[in-house]
């Protein structure tokens, strides 16, 4: 099985990436994680200004199969919400790394960084659950 994955990028187990870019950070599902949404409809993102804890919830990605909730890699303050998404969901199922971004935050604490998966460890994450019969 071969897994897509942005060499820029850090992972979570909960299928989310984020790319830090000094101060601020860019985050969104994983090329992964929308194969197994399949198409994807609708994206619920937080307003500039809101505020979330490393892994707290912060929006909710919908497609034909389910619903799904979104979870910040390092906690932040939401500077920029990707509005492109509002019109056009299904730019998660083509670009998922790159126009499909999902939210841009500043950090509060880059230490965080430290306990997220490189992509080859994302990758065999990945493997793993799939062996064990998850997604």
């Amino acid at each position: 099985m071969a897994i897509k994955t942005d060499d820029s990028c850090l992972y979570t187990k909960s299928h989310e990436w984020v790319r830090i870019e000094g101060d601020t950070a860019v985050s969104g599902i994983t090329d992964h994680a929308q194969e197994q949404l399949s198409d994807i409809v609708y994206v619920e993102l937080p307003e500039a200004g809101d505020s979330f804890a490393q892994g707290a919830p912060y929006g909710v990605v919908e497609s034909v199969k389910a619903a799904s909730d979104c979870f910040l890699p390092i906690g932040g303050e939401i500077l920029e919400r990707n509005a492109a998404l509002e019109d056009s969901p299904e730019l998660v199922n083509s670009a998922p790394y790159t126009e499909a971004w999902f939210v841009r935050f500043r950090v509060t604490d880059a230490s965080e960084a430290e306990s997220l998966m490189s992509p080859a460890d994302y990758e065999r994450f990945v493997q793993e659950e799939a062996a064990r019969g998850g997604h």
